[in-house]
């Protein structure tokens, strides 16, 4: 179940998305499919919602998104270069016009002094082209998931009205 924040990003999003005509398509990794939950949490989200594609491994990545193999040996699943890369593959897997991409360390392992757990990659793909950001959140695996559709949701709301 989504909290109150996440809840009401999805409803202003909704409005975005009907307005606009759009469809979203999601490709998650660290969050396992939190965000497409969210999302058709809501009533009459098959209005604006088209897919979500849970890649959770690298193989799932590559196969499903198209993800090339190689970007993610040289810069590693959690990187600007693979977030990119899954945000356009969900736009081309999909009749969405609208993306979300995630991938990150939820923890409580995985993380490296580079990649510390929380550290998540974000990319949202829109008509203009493909954003992308990196946060680091804290708190347990649970915490950092939900930050990470939180974070998700409002930055796509205010990519799509700006």
């Amino acid at each position: 179940m989504a909290d109150a924040q996440s809840a009401a990003s999805c409803q202003q999003l909704a409005a975005l998305l009907l307005q606009r005509q759009f469809k979203l398509a999601t490709a998650e990794s660290c969050t396992g499919g939190l965000i497409a939950a969210t999302c058709t949490d809501l009533a009459g989200s098959s209005e604006w919602f088209e897919r979500g594609l849970v890649t959770y491994s690298n193989e799932a990545k590559t196969e499903m998104l198209g993800v090339d193999a190689d970007l993610i040996a040289t810069h590693g699943a959690v990187s600007e270069p693979v977030a990119r890369a899954m945000a356009a593959g969900a736009l081309q897997q999909s009749r969405a016009q609208v993306s979300v991409a995630v991938t990150g360390i939820a923890g409580p392992s995985g993380g490296s002094d580079a990649k510390p757990v929380g550290t998540v990659w974000f990319a949202w793909g829109l008509p203009g082209g493909v954003t992308t950001e990196m946060q680091r959140f804290d708190g347990d695996r649970a915490a950092v998931r939900q930050a990470t559709v939180r974070h998700a949701l409002a930055r796509l709301n205010q990519l799509l009205q700006g």
